[in-house]
Order: C-alpha cells, then sequence, then structure tokens
C-alpha cells in the first residue's frame, strides 16, 4: 500500500511548487521507511516549507495528555513551531499569514474521543476563514474502516474529546473525517485529501506493511486501540484506566477491587471476545498514583467479533455492582463540567450504569451505529 504522503511526494508535488507550506503533524507522521513527513518537506527543493503545526503532546510527542504546549522553534529545521493545544487550539490569522496551502499529516486511532481529529477540524475552520487551501494527507484507520459502535454525542455536551455528533467508534479514516466535517458539520474550506492506495477497509493496522509509530504516550498496543473506544469511558470515573503502567485502558483496577473477584464476575457475563484477568498494579502518574490497585487485565479473544463500547460500559457497571459504596464518578471541574457527561456524549448513562440497565442502552446504540454506518458510506474513499 502507499499512505497519502507518499502519493503527494511521488505525483503531486508540481501543483504546489513556489507555495508556502504549513504542515500539522507529529511523529506519526512517517513514510514506510519511518523518515518523518518534516524531514521529507524541509529538503526537497520543490517545496517551501514554513511553519510547523503541533497537536496535543506536541511536534515530537513527549507531552503528558491535557498538558500545555508552548509555540516553539524546532530544533532540526527552525521552523516555527505554532501550538495548537496551548493558548489557542484553532490557528490564529497571524499563524495562517505565514502559509499558502496547510497540510495535515497525523495518525487518528479511530475514536471520537482522540483530539487530533479536532484539531483537524478547528484548522479546516481557520482555513476557511482566511483563505487557506487545506490538504489531508490520508492515513489508515487502525482498528479498521467498517465496525461503527457507541451512541452520538448529544446537544449541550461538546467538548474537545467529541467536539461532533460521531460514535465512539467511527470507522472512517482520518481524510474521510475530514470530508464529513465538511459536508455534515459545514466547515466551509477549500478541502483537498491524497488518498491511499492498496488499503482496504477491513484491514487492521497490523495487516498493513507499515511500522507502528504510537501517535500518544499511551496509545500502546493494539489491544489497546481496539478497546479505547470502551475503556476511555473510565477516565471519567475514580477508577484507574491503566494510565502510569504499561498496559493503559487494558488494566482497569482500583485500590478497594478484589481482583480475582472483579475478573469472575466479568467472565460470568460472557462479554463477546472478552476474558478478564485478575491484576495488581501502582500506577507511577494519574489517579492512585504510587498505591497498589487490585483490578482486571482484558485480553481480546477475536477481535473481529469484538464490542469495545459494550466492553467498556460492562465492565464499569460490574465494578459499580460490586462497590457500590466506593465506585464513584470524577467530581465536576472548576467550570461545572462533568467530565463524564463529556466522554460519554450525554447525561443518561450515569444513572444507566448505576441502576444496572446497560444492555438496553446497548441495543438503543447498535441502532445508532448502524444508521452512522449506512449514512458515512457517502463519505468512503476506500
Amino acid at each position: 500500500m502507499r499512505l497519502g504522503l507518499e502519493n503527494f511526494l511521488d505525483y503531486l508535488i508540481q501543483e504546489y511548487k513556489g507555495k508556502r507550506i504549513g504542515l500539522v503533524t507529529n511523529m506519526t507522521g512517517v513514510n514506510h521507511h519511518l523518515v518523518p513527513s518534516i524531514d521529507l518537506f524541509y529538503q526537497h527543493p520543490d517545496i517551501n516549507l514554513t511553519a510547523l503545526f503541533g497537536p496535543e503532546h506536541g511536534l515530537r510527542g513527549d507531552a503528558k495528555e491535557g498538558v500545555k504546549v508552548g509555540n516553539d522553534i524546532d530544533v532540526k529545521t527552525g521552523l516555527p513551531v505554532f501550538s495548537l493545544y496551548g493558548e489557542t487550539r484553532i490557528p490564529s490569522k497571524e499563524m495562517l499569514d505565514t502559509i499558502d496551502v496547510m497540510f495535515i499529516d497525523l495518525q487518528d486511532i479511530g475514536s471520537r474521543y482522540y483530539t487530533f481529529i479536532y484539531t483537524m477540524a478547528n484548522v479546516m475552520e481557520a482555513c476557511g476563514k482566511y483563505g487557506k487551501e487545506f490538504v489531508v494527507l490520508d492515513r489508515p484507520n487502525p482498528i479498521n474502516g467498517i465496525d461503527v459502535e457507541g451512541n452520538l454525542v448529544e446537544e449541550g455536551f461538546t467538548s474537545f474529546v467529541g467536539q461532533y455528533p460521531i460514535p465512539n467508534r467511527h470507522g472512517l479514516t482520518i481524510g474521510e473525517l475530514a470530508i464529513l466535517f465538511q459536508q455534515e458539520f459545514h466547515i466551509a474550506c477549500d478541502l483537498r485529501v491524497i488518498e491511499m492506495t492498496g488499503w482496504s477497509r477491513e484491514k487492521y493496522f497490523d495487516e498493513t506493511d507499515l511500522f507502528w509509530v504510537q501517535p500518544t504516550p499511551n496509545t500502546t498496543t493494539m489491544d489497546m486501540m481496539l478497546l479505547y473506544p470502551g475503556t476511555c469511558l473510565v477516565e471519567g470515573t475514580t477508577l484507574s484506566e491503566g494510565r502510569g503502567t504499561t498496559r493503559p485502558f487494558e488494566f482497569i483496577g482500583a485500590p478497594f477491587i478484589d481482583g480475582y473477584e472483579l475478573a469472575k464476575r466479568i467472565n460470568e457475563k460472557n462479554i463477546s471476545s472478552i476474558l478478564a484477568r485478575p491484576v495488581s498494579f501502582v500506577p507511577t502518574y494519574q489517579k492512585h498514583i504510587n498505591v497498589r490497585c487490585e483490578g482486571v487485565q482484558l485480553h481480546i479473544t477475536e477481535r473481529r467479533k469484538l464490542d469495545s463500547y459494550k466492553t467498556g460500559l460492562k465492565v464499569i457497571e460490574t465494578i459499580a455492582e460490586l462497590y457500590p459504596n466506593n465506585f464513584q464518578f470524577r467530581e465536576p471541574n472548576e467550570e461545572g463540567l462533568d467530565f463524564f457527561h463529556l466522554l460519554t456524549g450525554t447525561d443518561r448513562l450515569k444513572n444507566i450504569i448505576l441502576n444496572g440497565t446497560v444492555d438496553q442502552y446497548l441495543e438503543e446504540c447498535k441502532e445508532t451505529a448502524l444508521k452512522f454506518r449506512e449514512k458515512v458510506k457517502n463519505y468512503h474513499l476506500y
């Protein structure tokens, strides 16, 4: 297969010769030989790269989640680096005055919580406002381009982990998302998607001939990415989602949990394609830092039958059932925002979990996901 980046460099460079180019990227923007798109652009005689733009975690991926990143000068190229996860998340006119065309080359992981896709949406809006062409160098959806899971973000619950009403697992590439944002959510910009060749929708990332470069510090394994559309919801509780361990979003636990009891109860629920194994772990940062937790590691037995959204909700529901006096959702922040509501995109799920009626809700979500999948076929490029 060939990436959008590689198709651009081999066939389309001359269309942009003489134009000042901006590039939104990070360490995931590499070709088949792991050469960064920054280097490929900067060193190419026919590309005038004038500015770099970094998403959450920064241009080189060394900032932790949620940490603001400042503007900088890139030590490798000497180019200005404008942070889109700092004082602003939307490029200003002054930033865009340094370019004629904006390119984006970022690896998404297929879930609506992932902020890279909203960085893209914000850049699209700014490019539309200030008359700049926007070009997406497309990359695979690593958890395949077929499966869709979850609910849609409801009005009043949009945020940077759910800016538009898309499901928890969206089944689209970043280029297809750009078209969806333009057409369905009315982002007016001069958009171009440079497609991949040789990628098909049923493929997982490890079925391609690409090397995996993790987009964020906690994006570790294929299992993590497959579970993430469901287990990311644990972040909205006081449970540890395994940050600060080697298996984030695969480990779930807390100091008050008996891992053997929890694993037994989860396995008794016969969640498709999931086996729970009791574990103990000590997070090195984030929730329960330096405190021994017990819980489970979720193991995937057959990934093509996995429903990660159901898995995440059923695990949270099980812990709430077993430990009603200890299980808690995170408190709203200083601005009164409830993080669990923002992750789930609704205020319905708290009561559903506490009342043990997740199964009924999941039936509704199946219909929602099916309708979304049919609707977005119009935007499929592959």
